[in-house]
């Protein structure tokens, strides 16, 4: 019988430890807890406020450097296609394609020299 006995006091220590753990919880959570708790509550809701503005800032410039990457990837590939055109129209025979087209031609006689002859006194 005193087996029972210390089991049942067991059980009511059990059941008043569990009220009494809620009584804590509830506590915790009270109106007069909350405003003791204002001030950190309040850092918490400016640290929460700061890390979205930070977060939303660093997804734009992100979107923003990922735009910038393909205008110049773009730019690039303009670029050498302009450098492989010049190349192209700087070879002779497009050099000389091109001079014919109005008038020139190319020297069939070796360059000399015109020398201007003195007079002698």
């Amino acid at each position: 019988m005193s087996t029972s006995r210390d089991i049942s006091k067991e059980q009511e220590l059990i059941g008043q430890q569990a009220s009494s753990g809620w009584r804590l919880l509830v506590d915790r959570f009270s109106y007069k807890a909350l405003v003791g708790n204002v001030p950190y509550l309040a850092f918490l809701a400016i640290l929460c406020v700061y890390y979205i503005s930070t977060n939303k800032k660093a997804v734009e410039v992100q979107r923003e450097l990922n735009s910038k990457n393909e205008v110049l990837k773009e730019l690039r590939w303009e670029y050498m296609d302009v450098k492989s055109q010049m190349m192209f129209a700087q070879m002779e025979t497009e050099v000389m394609k091109n001079a014919a087209d109005i008038g020139l031609m190319p020297m069939t006689l070796p360059p000399f020299e015109v020398t201007k002859e003195q007079k002698q006194k």
